[in-house]
């Protein structure tokens, strides 16, 4: 299926692993012309060199900053000062007591999985209406609207993207720029194996049943009783960047498993 995305620049943050390689995966198949965002230049050129083989006819980029700092902020900017695609996938998270958390901590999640995609969104957003083209994703977590209880701090932030999406879906309102969030379920990245590492390290359980256990008792309300693959995500992404995806905006989609009910 062409999703007309060719040469289309898309900028997916915190893209050298996990969801955010997958979804720049998929979009240089569809023939966008990605730019790789990571802290380490060496993550980010290894994954751009990796893009650069598998899909010759696009032109990846890579740009080593950390977005959650205002001054590697301008860095970007100064880069990369136009784009049709803007994916804010980069994030942190971990399981958490609510009463370990201390206001220090509140405020980091605040600034890295709010604050940061804000600021790439206010820069980017004007040329998008300028030119009466763009894209511009939030990636959430079903923990926005069903926080699980184990990390209190992240869901906060999560529900926040989905606010903050729709809120700015209203400044695009009769253009051809759309505004949306996607919620994936628990997705089996990096981050979430070693978080099953951890959990599971002093259990006799074997490590190939480590997944089905934590769906059990951790997600048991999903449908798939799976972890989500990175891949899927980026599939799904892919679309909702695309031009095909026009009839949609200021939305909270969901990719979760059917691990959130729905109220009919």
């Amino acid at each position: 299926m062409d999703l007309h995305l060719t040469h289309k620049t898309a900028l997916i943050t915190g893209s050298t692993k996990g969801i955010g390689k997958a979804i720049a995966t998929e979009l240089a198949r569809e023939g966008a012309d990605v730019v790789i965002n990571g802290r380490k230049q060496a993550d980010v050129d290894q994954v751009v060199a990796e893009l650069q083989a598998a899909f010759p006819a696009t032109q990846p980029r890579g740009v080593a900053v950390d977005i959650a700092q205002p001054d590697q902020q301008q860095r970007l900017f100064d880069q990369i000062p136009q784009i049709d695609i803007l994916v804010n996938n980069m994030g942190i998270f971990g399981p958490m007591d609510y009463w370990d958390i201390d206001d220090a901590t509140w405020k980091k999640f605040f600034d890295v999985n709010v604050l940061a995609g804000n600021a790439l969104a206010k820069f980017y957003l004007p040329h998008m209406l300028e030119q009466d083209f763009g894209r511009i994703i939030f990636i959430a977590s079903e923990e926005a609207v069903m926080p699980s209880g184990e990390m209190p701090q992240y869901s906060m932030t999560k529900t926040m993207n989905l606010s903050l999406a729709k809120s700015l879906s209203k400044l695009t309102v009769a253009t051809h720029v759309t505004v949306n969030t996607i919620m994936p379920g628990s997705t089996l990245t990096e981050g979430v194996q070693t978080m099953l590492n951890q959990m599971y390290a002093d259990s006799d359980l074997p490590k190939d049943q480590w997944e089905a256990d934590f769906m059990k008792h951790h997600r048991s309300r999903s449908q798939i009783l799976r972890l989500i693959r990175p891949e899927e995500v980026g599939r799904f992404t892919a679309f909702v960047a695309s031009p095909d995806a026009s009839s949609f905006s200021g939305e909270a989609l969901r990719l979760d498993g059917g691990l959130v009910p729905t109220i009919m």
